[in-house]
């Protein structure tokens, strides 16, 4: 398996390990409560190095990003970024990204670690034809997140960055740790936080600054086990369970990213527009009990007991106390507030369709 360039700190902090998308990633240093619970009330720390950086430039770098993905990259401000996708002709997911402009003609785009070779092929396969450059930087960089409450005040310790201008999804350089970085105001928690991108090189000691900067501060090490939980309470699906080349934007719920305005020509646009009413649709759910829905797991239709969908994430929250789960129905007949049945090891418990986000921050 790969491993990142921070992997002997991970040691170092007594990581537990798993096998993440063919890179050895922590899962967890201490407890998943813990680390849960640390980056909802104070903040974590995480080595996301494993994530892609593939960087846009050239004249035509705007041009091209709108016919490549699905959103329209040429509206985005310097400095500024956009959630978006990139998809195959028939409209299924090759993967979920953010677009963060850094200049006129120069844009990076951050996607999932697992799909950064289909992501990187499908951009170069698309540029032909366009005055722009797709160079996949991903081996030089590592990205670290640090998020929840008290992520911007840790952080603020370590760089000549005025964070309190820094907006939600937007990007500076900046020094942090005094490294050269850049500065992301996104993440994957339901928290405020940063996602630092440094050189590979200087990834150690930004690593390790961070801890000692927030080690008063109930700053912990987090790893991959409760970024799940903390993204699924947040309501953001996953690659390889929401999101797949089997399913389009508009079955995840995500037809507001996809672009179809007069004029805009994307790849899988035709497939996409076509599409009236999916043929299944991500929908929200919470337990009545205590028994936790998983990935798999079979919804039941609660009157015939006929199978009409599937499970993709599901947990104990740890913030709210009771089961969440997302997962794919086949039944157009349901909706919000609507009860299902879940076969959850043989027993059929009720869950309830909700909206999504479970939880969502206050401050």
């Amino acid at each position: 398996m790969a491993k990142t360039v921070l992997h002997d700190e991970h040691l170092k902090l007594g990581a537990s390990f798993t096998d993440f998308g063919g890179w050895d990633m922590p899962v967890r240093y201490s407890s998943d409560l813990a680390e849960h619970h640390a980056v909802r009330n104070a903040a974590g720390v995480f080595d996301i190095s494993h994530m892609a950086e593939i960087f846009i430039s050239g004249n035509q770098a705007a041009d091209f990003l709108d016919f490549a993905l699905i959103g329209i990259a040429s509206e985005i401000g310097i400095g500024r970024a956009k959630y978006s996708m990139i998809c195959n002709h028939e409209g299924g997911i090759i993967d979920d990204l953010i677009v963060y402009r850094l200049a006129e003609d120069n844009f990076l785009i951050i996607a999932n670690a697992s799909n950064r070779q289909a992501v990187a092929t499908a951009l170069k396969a698309r540029s032909e034809g366009f005055d722009t450059k797709v160079d996949d930087q991903s081996d030089d960089w590592a990205l670290i997140a640090i998020q929840g409450p008290k992520a911007t005040g840790i952080l603020q310790k370590l760089t000549d960055a005025n964070l309190a201008e820094l907006k939600y999804y937007s990007i500076a350089e900046a020094t942090v740790a005094d490294a050269s970085a850049y500065l992301c105001r996104t993440g994957y928690t339901g928290e405020d936080g940063f996602e630092v991108l440094v050189s590979a090189e200087q990834a150690t000691k930004v690593w390790n600054d961070i801890l000692s900067a927030g080690a008063d501060d109930g700053l912990i090490a987090a790893g991959l086990a409760c970024r799940d939980t903390l993204r699924l309470e947040a309501g953001m699906p996953l690659y390889g369970h929401e999101l797949d080349e089997q399913h389009t934007p508009i079955d995840a719920g995500m037809a507001k990213v996809v672009r179809l305005d007069e004029g805009h020509n994307f790849v899988g646009r035709e497939a996409l527009e076509k599409i009236t009413e999916p043929r299944e649709r991500l929908i929200a759910l919470v337990g009545v009990g205590k028994r936790a829905a998983r990935a798999d797991y079979e919804l039941k239709h609660p009157a015939t007991g006929e199978t009409i969908g599937v499970v993709t994430s599901g947990a104990l929250s740890p913030t709210l106390g009771y089961p969440v789960a997302m997962a794919y129905i086949r039944d157009g007949n349901f909706g919000v507030g609507d009860t299902i049945s879940l076969d959850v090891r043989g027993n059929l418990e009720p869950y309830k369709i909700v909206k999504l986000p479970f939880y969502k921050r206050e401050h």
